[in-house]
């Protein structure tokens, strides 16, 4: 198992295709389907970055098979079992969980879903993508379809312009990749966190190197349960690795709280925390009243820059959703033997479908093996997790904006430099893994339950307003 993980996980990161004459990295792709506005060169992209994939089936297939083993050997029907048994409850009703929390934002990501195809239809007309049925998942500015912020430029709304650019305020203010993380590690001494160690600031790796191939998706390392925390990133300059690093810190900040828990302990209260912690951080990270209180802006927008500041976000956060939870979809079915390699494909974009309501951009292949083209199935990492984080996110936001006594609109609201809110959230992280995940939820948010409507209370007015631009449409697919 072991190499047959080694073998797929080195695949995917060396993984080069032919576009446009020359050989190209998964990197190089990514910036061609965030900045060209030309479907034929998205498709070239996208195609060839999936074309990567197919040699991964066999041996992706024989994983399935082994890891199977090794679950039934501990008791589990399948290794899908095993990893939904990581949630204090019974497999299946974790299942049932994640259903209830998608059924409470599927009606806010179809409105979003609704207003993007009609944008994307104004822009490159019926024969590239329908007014109605499902979006070209190549035309959305990311390789999965998972985060749509690439494309705002394309879909902003009408009449309102944004008066600040991230990505140019932090080029104009000098920022180079060691001040971002700088600045991310700022964020949570603010909180009231202690420095990272000197060995994090030698020991990371933030730029990429110029001597060797790396894995340049971004993590988070603990590498000896005490101290020596790192991470590993090809950082670069822009908004999207702004809000990544104060991600990532998240991660090592966390290692850190639950260090003195005993061995066992030592983990996040469910994997969905390890993600949120970072996110929870990036949500005040991403406001403009953070941005001027560390000198980014001059002077914070005013409510008429809402909208669009919702919707940049809404394009992240809740376009990211089905994604993040049908991956894991796939996998169970994979797991339980419903789905068998020569269906694995269809499987995949069937799921994409009826969650993300995309389809790819031709005709796939016969050897096509499309999910094999996002790290996190080679990589072997479950993948509910981010679908979680993206929920608790914003409910450790609500509540640590109640803790501050934060009066104005949830989507304006920074915790920077709030103390009191640093030592309570500390004292959530302290607890490690060493009780069921809903009582460390109540430490810090006074809730036992994962709700999403802290989703729908930061992005009520967006949600409202895309009502209004979605009427005439036929929204669905």
């Amino acid at each position: 198992m072991s190499n047959l993980l080694t073998k797929l996980d080195s695949t995917y990161s060396t993984g080069k295709f032919t576009f446009q004459g020359k050989q190209i990295t998964l990197n190089d792709a990514e910036d061609v389907l965030a900045k060209s506005r030309n479907p034929a060169e998205l498709k070239a992209a996208w195609e060839g970055w999936h074309s990567v994939a197919p040699p991964m089936k066999p041996d992706y297939a024989r994983f399935v098979a082994l890891s199977n083993e090794g679950a039934k050997g501990l008791g589990y029907k399948d290794t899908g079992a095993l990893w939904r048994s990581n949630y204090d409850m019974e497999p299946d009703a974790f299942a049932a969980e994640t259903d209830r929390l998608w059924k409470q934002v599927e009606p806010f990501y179809k409105n979003l879903h609704c207003y993007v195809r009609a944008r994307l239809n104004e822009q490159y007309g019926d024969a590239v993508q329908p007014k109605t049925g499902p979006i070209r998942a190549d035309l959305l500015g990311n390789m999965w379809g998972q985060q749509w912020g690439n494309i705002y430029d394309v879909v902003q709304p009408k009449g309102i312009t944004s008066s600040y650019d991230l990505d140019k305020l932090l080029e104009a203010k000098g920022y180079d990749p060691v001040k971002m993380v700088k600045t991310g590690e700022n964020f949570y001494s603010s909180l009231g966190f202690a420095p990272l160690p000197q060995t994090f600031w030698e020991r990371s790796l933030i730029v990429r190197p110029q001597d060797r191939e790396v894995v340049c998706h971004a993590s988070a390392w603990d590498i000896d349960d005490k101290d020596d925390i790192r991470i590993k990133m090809c950082t670069k300059v822009n908004a999207d690795d702004f809000r990544t690093i104060h991600h990532e810190l998240g991660h090592n900040y966390y290692q850190r709280a639950y260090k003195n828990q005993p061995a066992l302990f030592r983990n996040s209260a469910n994997d969905g925390f390890h993600e949120a912690i970072g996110d929870f951080a990036a949500l005040s990270a991403s406001t403009p009243t953070y941005l001027q209180q560390i000198g980014l802006l001059d002077k914070a927008p005013g409510a008429e820059e809402d909208i669009p500041f919702l919707l940049k976000t809404a394009l992240d956060k809740i376009a990211f959703l089905p994604f993040g939870l049908l991956v894991d979809r796939w996998r169970w079915q994979v797991f339980s033997g419903e789905v068998g390699p020569e269906t694995y494909n269809d499987a995949w974009w069937k799921l994409r479908l009826q969650y993300q309501g995309l389809t790819a951009p031709g005709p796939r292949p016969a050897d096509a093996f499309d999910p094999g083209a996002k790290y996190h199935v080679p990589g072997n990492t479950p993948y509910t997790r981010y679908f979680l984080a993206h929920i608790y996110q914003f409910q450790f936001h609500r509540a640590a904006c109640k803790q501050a006594g934060w009066k104005g609109p949830l989507h304006r609201c920074s915790v920077y430099d709030q103390k009191e809110v640093g030592r309570r959230f500390n004292a959530m992280m302290e607890l490690g893994q060493s009780q069921p995940w809903p009582e460390t939820l109540k430490t810090f948010t006074g809730e036992t339950r994962t709700d999403a409507s802290a989703v729908a209370d930061y992005f009520k007015p967006l949600n409202t307003w895309l009502v209004t631009q979605n009427r005439g449409q036929t929204c669905g697919w």
